[in-house]
């Protein structure tokens, strides 16, 4: 996702549902930190955080990534139907 994308779901999907001092969390990602994305936030009277570099145990989805890593390091083949079959039993 670029910095253009990423601050047009910040209008569209994110601010309707937003209340004055709502917090948000961001990692490094490039384009979560453009200026452009970040004035968005603060307009919106939100306090924008990001999380430390190198924490995955702050970000949640890392933790089923390395699950998924997991499985699919465990299956028999590598091959594009089976990594489909590792996430559907995900």
């Amino acid at each position: 996702m670029n910095g253009i994308a990423f601050t047009a779901w910040i209008q569209q999907s994110l601010i309707p549902t937003m209340q004055r001092d709502d917090v948000v969390i961001v990692d490094n990602l490039g384009s979560h930190k453009r200026k452009l994305a970040r004035n968005t936030i603060r307009n919106a009277a939100a306090h924008l955080f990001f999380l430390p570099p190198y924490k995955p145990d702050l970000n949640p989805i890392e933790m089923v990534f390395a699950k998924l890593k997991t499985l699919v390091r465990k299956s028999d083949e590598r091959t594009a139907e089976t990594h489909g079959g590792v996430l559907e039993s995900f």
